[in-house]
């Protein structure tokens, strides 16, 4: 038995987390937070979340999901990353990584770019410019675009897929930069995952500075969208991976009993996420409609959001092999289909909603949440399956990437 086999048995036996692989547990968290991003647009169209009250409140920070996406990438995307960096191993190839990655995210999505540029901006179909900018995810760098809000009428999500194209692009860079200096440690496995952890921390700190150069000398709302405001969100997952990584290779080690504790109180780690969401909704995060009203509420919706990012996903992404409540709940049949189809879940959203509110006649802000979310919700759903099926499916199955 190789050394790297024996350690993984070893880690395996002592209840550390997989590294390698796929993570049923992380897929129930995916669903969650796909329909949450789902419900919080509803709550928005409907005016709901506009309400005076506690419900009114929570369901305007529904956003918050956005950032558990963010985090689900970093930890998903960077762990072999962090694999080749603690273990002296050969990194993902760039090449072979973007590619996956654009096969997977942008077949479906210019999908949905067609049908909605073609149902609500006809007027704009001969304008190569605008393509161009949402062919390539690269709408949230046009500083005066003709739409209104985060992009054109059924599209206002796709800012967040843009901030994701970002760090797949980035990710290799900065993983071979972090590499480079966590292997000046020598072959200390706990220098290397300290100096990555570093890494981490002065690269989640930029989102903290961004959003200060944002309104300092003057506001410049356009770039909220852009990568450097939600790397917190990203290096937060990344942190996750390093752990991951680190409890692997160090069964005995501080990253180890770390991951156990996470694990066996999933309940405490996820009601110090619902008290932050509790805090997050209050008036100092902002107003609840379409951003944020200054600085201080922009540091704080930062710091808040990671809590809750962080403190969902660290007892899914560190659970040892095995049954266990935590996978029971979120690895089951129903959230694993859930999972599966949560990205045409996220596509769709927007289109299903005004398509709805085009048939029923309604106006926007005029109320009905709980009347008009059922059908949302199965229009939404079976495009998303749709889509899976005949779109998502067959080109994982071209990469390889379906898990057989």
């Amino acid at each position: 038995m190789t050394e790297t086999s024996s350690r993984s048995a070893q880690a395996a036996g002592q209840g550390i987390p997989g590294v390698g692989g796929h993570l049923d547990a992380l897929d129930g968290m995916r669903a969650i937070a796909s329909f949450t991003v789902l419900v919080y647009h509803v709550a928005s169209e409907s005016g709901a979340m506009l309400r005076e009250g506690f419900i009114g409140a929570l369901l305007s920070r529904g956003d918050v999901a956005v950032s558990v996406f963010f985090a689900l990438s970093g930890v998903l995307l960077y762990r072999p990353f962090a694999a080749a960096a603690l273990d002296a191993g050969p990194a993902p190839r760039a090449r072979a990584y973007l590619w996956r990655r654009a096969v997977r995210i942008l077949p479906a999505y210019w999908l949905v770019v067609v049908v909605a540029m073609l149902i609500w901006s006809r007027d704009h179909l001969s304008d190569g410019w605008s393509w161009l900018l949402l062919l390539t995810l690269s709408q949230n760098y046009d500083l005066e675009p003709w739409w209104f809000g985060l992009g054109p009428q059924g599209l206002a999500q796709m800012w967040s897929l843009s901030v994701e194209a970002a760090f797949y692009v980035s990710l290799p860079v900065l993983a071979t930069a972090m590499a480079a200096f966590a292997r000046r440690a020598g072959d200390d496995v706990d220098r290397r995952a300290r100096r990555l952890l570093a890494c981490l921390a002065v690269l989640a700190s930029t989102s903290f500075v961004w959003t200060l150069l944002t309104y300092y000398p003057q506001y410049r709302p356009y770039l909220n969208p852009w990568l450097p405001r939600s790397m917190v969100f990203f290096a937060a997952g990344m942190a996750l991976a390093v752990v991951m990584v680190w409890a692997r290779a160090r069964p005995d080690g501080p990253a180890a009993r770390f991951a156990r504790d996470v694990a066996a109180s999933a309940g405490s780690w996820w009601l110090i996420a619902a008290l932050a969401y509790a805090v997050a909704a209050s008036p100092v995060t902002g107003t609840r409609f379409l951003g944020i009203d200054g600085v201080w509420s922009g540091l704080s919706e930062l710091a808040l959001y990671t809590v809750v990012s962080f403190c969902l996903l660290a007892p899914a992404a560190l659970l040892p092999p095995g049954d266990s409540p935590v996978r029971r709940l979120l690895g089951n049949r129903v959230m694993a289909f859930l999972g599966r189809v949560s990205y045409g879940v996220f596509l769709w959203q927007f289109v299903a909603i005004y398509a709805w509110y085009g048939f029923t006649e309604q106006q926007s802000f005029t109320g009905g949440f709980l009347a008009n979310l059922p059908p949302i919700t199965a229009i939404t759903l079976g495009l998303a399956v749709l889509t899976y099926r005949f779109v998502e499916r067959p080109l994982q199955r071209l990469n390889g990437l379906v898990r057989r």
